[in-house]
């Protein structure tokens, strides 16, 4: 037992329940900060489906309440502080600019301020995103690569991720940025392309629907399993100095060849059931997104473990057998 204890927001979230199990597994003692009230009383289902939800303090609490923040903070007196929470369906964020920029943005700052205050020794790890790349300078986005983001999820996530290299260089803090690629599992909420596809594969495979609508099928991405990902955001952690890293698998897929994964996994052909709807486009789009995790393997020797085609399958297996469990 490792004795130390972590606070995560965003815990009812896919990476959040994910990295609540992997913690403790490792023996902490996790605490972690709910927005209740926006859950309509499902929000904890992925604990519940890790089979973790008795294992894991939830307390109230909303990254633009300050106060209250500092008050769960100095009542958790974590070692280690992972925030993650976020407005992050990036659709979403055109129309809820404002929103967007508050929560992900300014409640990046909240945190770090009770950080700061309160509990300045404790590590810090900022969910960064690759989605701050955007309109991409490098054909691989390493840490160097310079910013370009196409939405106001991207410009959001840019400030925080900029606050934290601001608040660690100006006091002193262990804190860390985690620049995210793509990391899906049977936990990602259905507003996502993975997760949308998957549902949807499984959804015409049991009769339940015939198509599947999606915008741009020739946007290509850096697709990892979260399961993964979040052993990652822990080693930064770990190591004597704060930094940023870059996590992905160096490997990029279009959207069409990741459906065409779900479709022949269960026995699909995927010009039968797939449309293209113009509405689905975004206003800005970001073409193409592909990792340089070389940093991240260097430093604590991290890399993905599982291959694009074993998520896929893993989520419409899971997707089949949830369906056919509500049938």
């Amino acid at each position: 037992m490792s004795g130390k204890r972590a606070l995560i927001t965003g815990v009812t979230g896919q990476d959040g329940a994910y990295l609540a199990q992997f913690l403790l597994g490792k023996g902490y003692a996790v605490t972690g900060i709910v927005r209740r009230s926006s859950h309509a009383g499902v929000y904890d289902h992925r604990l519940k489906w890790l089979g973790i939800l008795d294992d894991v303090e939830l307390v109230d609490g909303n990254l633009l309440d300050l106060s209250a923040l500092t008050r769960i903070v100095q009542a958790a007196k974590p070692d280690e502080i992972y925030n993650l929470a976020a407005q992050s369906f990036v659709t979403s964020s055109w129309q809820q600019p404002l929103l967007t920029g508050q929560v992900t943005g300014l409640g990046a700052v909240h945190m770090l301020e009770c950080l700061r205050s309160v509990a300045p020794q404790a590590r810090y790890y900022q969910a960064s995103t690759s989605e701050m790349f955007g309109l991409i300078q490098e054909a691989r986005q390493s840490e160097t690569t310079p910013f370009y983001p196409r939405s106001p999820y991207g410009v959001a996530k840019l400030y925080a991720h900029w606050m934290t290299i601001n608040y660690r260089e100006s006091f002193g803090l262990h804190a860390s940025n985690g620049i995210l690629f793509n990391h899906e599992s049977p936990l990602r909420g259905v507003e996502f392309v993975t997760r949308k596809v998957t549902d949807a594969v499984a959804r015409i495979k049991l009769g339940k629907q015939t198509e599947l609508r999606l915008g741009n099928i020739d946007a290509k991405r850096d697709w990892g399993h979260a399961r993964d990902y979040v052993k990652a955001m822990w080693l930064m952690l770990q190591q004597e100095t704060p930094d940023d890293y870059v996590i992905a698998t160096g490997r990029t897929t279009t959207v069409r060849a990741m459906c065409e994964i779900a479709f022949k996994h269960v026995g699909l052909n995927i010009d039968d059931h797939l449309v293209i709807d113009p509405a689905l486009f975004r206003p800005a789009e970001v073409e193409v997104l592909l990792g340089e995790p070389a940093k991240a393997k260097a430093a604590f020797g991290w890399e993905a473990e599982t291959s694009l085609e074993a998520l896929i399958t893993e989520m419409v297996d899971a997707d089949v057998k949830r369906l056919s469990a509500n049938a």
